[in-house]
C-alpha cells in the first residue's frame, strides 16, 4: 500500500513538473469543468460560438439583467465574467484557476 501511494505521489509530481499543471486541473479541463460550459449556458451560446456571437449574447443578457431594468448587479458581474472567460478562450489564453 505504501509503495502504491509513493508511486501515485511521484506520478503527480512528475505530471506537475512535465506539464506545469496538476493532474486534476488537466482532467477538469478535459472534462470541460473549467467554467466555460457554465459560461456558455449563462450566455446561451454554443460550443463553437465566435467572438461576434458571444458579444451579441452578452449584450442581450445585460439588457435583461441590468439594475436599471430591475435586475441585479451580481448577475451583471456574472455575465461580464462569462463573456471574458469565453473571449479569453477564443484568444488561446488559458483561464486562470
Amino acid at each position: 500500500m505504501t509503495k502504491l501511494l509513493f508511486l501515485a505521489l511521484v506520478g503527480v509530481v512528475a505530471c506537475r513538473w512535465w506539464t506545469g499543471q496538476w493532474p486534476w486541473v488537466i482532467w477538469a479541463r478535459l472534462r470541460g469543468d473549467d467554467g466555460a460550459a457554465k459560461a456558455r449556458n449563462l450566455l446561451g451560446v454554443s460550443r463553437d460560438a465566435g467572438r461576434a456571437e458571444i458579444i451579441a449574447a452578452h449584450k442581450r443578457l445585460i439588457v435583461q439583467v441590468h439594475p436599471d431594468k430591475g435586475g441585479d448587479v451580481r448577475l451583471v458581474h456574472e455575465a461580464n465574467a462569462a463573456r471574458d472567460l469565453l473571449l479569453a478562450g477564443l484568444a488561446g489564453e488559458l483561464p486562470k484557476g
